[in-house]
């Protein structure tokens, strides 16, 4: 039994005669441990998929699984960053990270919550702004103090929606490095969706491609054999980097074309043509 399990999992959007089908049977193990990537275009319900994860969503049909257990709401075993940095404005670093270990651990003596919401701030290298505002940090500080707040919960799933999109190539890379590094340290079973491909090639175990929408599901499983850690100023020189990079972009590219097809041929509409009456002479319609 995988660790994680959507088994024919559908869910849609709105009253019926005008519903929209995100999902469609779309099927996913995902063992203990295991980084796994889901990757594909905007609009494909991506960040759904991550939603009906976290229990923020359920299914339409078919079941959400994790320890064999069905899911129908959130809990701490699932933490989940977001694109944005849903940070509390009001609240200091030490106190966005400091609300979440109070909700999960109650019973923590102050002086062992002082230390232990320490360690995670060390741990996303933020040492030396706990008592700074969210608007006081940079954007790639803020998504740091998210992922600090998230791993303080001790989840055994960490979902991963997007969290990195807004963030400019530099800090982008610097977090890559990061979570991966984190990860490697404190193993946790990570469902990381992304739209990049060497991003899902540098950080994952396994890339899974979701198709284009409506009607979205998981497409061919690609793993990724690369050895850890990864360096990436020398992925690129790596024949095994190019060799996957390439072959995750061209079924991309495939099954999107494939998708742009079935939707113009879905479009396409005969003409309201009348019937010719052929008992006339001048073969026209009768009036």
């Amino acid at each position: 039994m995988a660790f994680i399990e959507l088994d024919n999992v559908s869910l849609g959007f709105g009253p019926d005669g005008d519903r929209t089908e995100v999902l469609t049977d779309v099927c996913l193990e995902v063992e203990e441990n295991e980084f796994v990537a889901v990757i594909g275009f905007s609009g494909s319900g991506k960040s759904t998929l991550i939603a009906l994860l976290a229990g923020l969503l359920l299914p339409d049909s078919g079941e959400v699984r994790i320890h064999g257990k069905v899911q129908t709401e959130p809990g701490p075993d699932r933490g989940i960053m977001f694109q944005n940095y849903s940070l509390l404005p009001w609240l200091s670093v030490y106190g966005n990270i400091e609300l979440a270990v109070k909700q999960v651990f109650p019973e923590m003596k102050t002086a062992e919550r002082k230390q232990y919401i320490q360690r995670y701030i060390d741990m996303v290298n933020l040492t030396g702004a706990e008592w700074k505002k969210p608007h006081e940090l940079s954007g790639g500080m803020r998504q740091r103090l998210s992922l600090a707040r998230t791993l303080s919960m001790q989840p055994e799933v960490l979902l991963l929606d997007e969290p990195l999109s807004a963030l400019d190539a530099l800090t982008r890379s610097q977090l890559q490095d990061e979570i991966t590094r984190i990860w490697e340290e404190d193993r946790r079973t990570v469902v990381m969706i992304t739209n990049d491909v060497d991003e899902a090639v540098l950080m994952a175990d396994r890339i899974v491609p979701l198709t284009p929408g409506p009607n979205a599901t998981l497409g061919q499983s690609f793993e990724v054999t690369l050895e850890r850690p990864r360096d990436r100023t020398t992925l690129n020189f790596n024949p095994d980097f190019k060799h996957l990079r390439n072959e995750v972009t061209e079924y991309m590219l495939d099954i999107n074309r494939e998708a742009k097809e079935l939707r113009v041929a879905d479009a396409i509409e005969l003409p309201d043509i009348q019937p010719i009456d052929l008992t006339t002479p001048s073969g026209r319609m009768a009036s």
